[in-house]
C-alpha cells in the first residue's frame, strides 16, 4: 500500500484518469490518503477524513511513508482559519492554501505557516457564524473552498472547521446522526436533507434559527425553510422538498 499528502492549495479529485472527466470532490492542502492504485499519470485515492474516492494527478501530491500516514491519523486538530494564506518552503517559494487546510502535514511538506490556526473543537453554537465565512461562495460541483463549494462540501467544511467529521456527500451525511420529527425540534447547526422525485437524497443545508437555512445552491445563500422544503426568496417558489432533518451534534 502506498500513501499520499496533497502538498498544494486546491486539487481536482476525478471520477474517472482524465483532466476531462468530472470532479466529484477536491483535495485541500495537508488531505492525506491512501493511493489504491497508481498509474502512470494518475493515481485512485481513498482520503482518510472522510474514505472518498477518486482520482489524482501524480504530479500534484507527495509520496509519504505508512509511518507519516498513521502518525497524521492520530494528529490533533490544527486546521488553517484564514480565508486565504500562504506556506512558505526553504527556497521561500510562496503556496497559496484555502480555509479549512491541514496543517500536520507540513514536517513532511518542508513548509511553514505563520497564519490563524484551529486546535480546538467548538461548540455546536459556532456552526452559524462558521458557515457565513462562505457566504456568497459561487457553487461549484465537487468544491469544497471559499472559491467554489457544493452544498455536501460546503456542510462538511463548515463541521471540519468546528472539529467535526461529516462524509463528503449528502446521501453519505444522511446517514449521520439522529432524526428529528419535526423542524420545530431542530437547532440552529442541524443539517436538513433534501431528494427528488426517486427519493434519492440530493441536497443538504445548514438550520439557522427562525426557520431560516443557509445552503449552496447557485451560492452559498439564505432561504426560507418550512414543512414542504425550501422557499427560495428570489424565485417567491419552494426548490427543494424536505426529507429529514438530522441532528449531528
Amino acid at each position: 500500500m502506498q500513501y499520499g499528502v496533497c502538498n498544494l492549495g486546491i486539487v481536482p479529485i476525478r471520477l474517472e484518469p482524465s483532466d476531462i472527466s468530472e470532479m466529484v470532490t477536491q483535495a485541500l492542502f495537508g488531505d492525506f490518503f491512501k493511493v489504491l492504485e497508481q498509474r502512470k499519470k494518475w493515481s485512485r485515492i481513498r482520503f482518510a477524513f472522510d474514505n472518498y474516492e477518486g482520482w489524482v494527478d501524480n504530479k500534484q501530491y507527495i509520496e509519504i511513508e505508512e509511518s507519516d500516514y498513521n502518525r497524521l491519523s492520530e494528529s490533533g486538530l490544527n486546521i488553517s482559519k484564514d480565508l486565504i494564506q500562504y506556506v512558505s518552503d526553504l527556497d521561500n517559494s510562496l503556496y497559496p492554501i484555502p480555509l479549512g487546510s491541514d496543517l500536520n502535514c507540513l514536517s513532511l511538506t518542508k513548509q511553514k505557516y505563520e497564519g490563524q490556526r484551529i486546535t480546538e473543537k467548538s461548540d455546536k453554537s459556532n456552526i452559524i457564524d462558521t458557515s457565513f465565512l462562505y457566504l456568497n461562495t459561487p457553487y461549484l460541483w465537487g468544491g469544497k473552498s471559499p472559491f467554489g463549494i457544493d452544498c455536501s462540501g460546503f456542510t462538511q467544511m463548515v463541521y471540519k472547521l468546528n472539529g467535526y467529521h461529516l462524509l463528503r456527500d449528502a446521501s453519505q451525511q444522511a446517514t449521520q446522526g439522529v432524526a428529528l420529527s419535526f423542524i420545530e425540534e431542530s437547532e440552529p447547526g442541524d443539517l436538513a436533507f433534501f431528494d427528488n422525485a426517486e427519493g434519492n437524497i440530493i441536497h443538504v443545508g445548514i438550520i439557522m434559527k427562525d426557520n431560516y437555512i443557509i445552503h449552496a445552491h447557485g451560492k452559498v445563500r439564505i432561504d426560507r425553510l418550512d414543512h414542504s422544503g425550501i422557499y427560495n426568496i428570489d424565485k417567491k417558489m419552494h426548490t427543494h422538498r424536505l426529507r429529514v432533518i438530522k441532528k449531528i451534534i
